[in-house]
């Protein structure tokens, strides 16, 4: 398995990369799919992934860069510390 730790310097600087992934809540349950980063003040420090979850793609939720725990570039998913009913919707 190619889990990933956050702490890892290489992968810390942005979660571009992630574009793509699904997304699984604490549960283990599929949140949705990355639609791309959102970064802070700092283009190398990523605060947030909006997440795509309707049919269609348009319906968002925000995922805190902070309540990701593991990202497997092998299965190419990220998993939360938190559940998905923690996460704020957004358009």
């Amino acid at each position: 398995m190619n889990a990933v730790s956050l702490e890892q310097p290489q992968r810390s600087a942005g979660l571009d990369w992630t574009s793509g992934f699904l997304v699984a809540d604490a549960r283990g349950r599929v949140v949705g799919r990355v639609a791309r980063s959102v970064n802070g003040g700092s283009p190398q420090t990523p605060e947030a992934l909006p997440v795509r979850f309707s049919l269609f793609g348009w319906r968002r939720r925000l995922v805190p860069a902070d309540a990701i725990e593991t990202i497997d570039e092998g299965t190419r998913v990220v998993g939360l510390r938190i559940e998905r009913n923690a996460i704020r919707a957004f358009l």
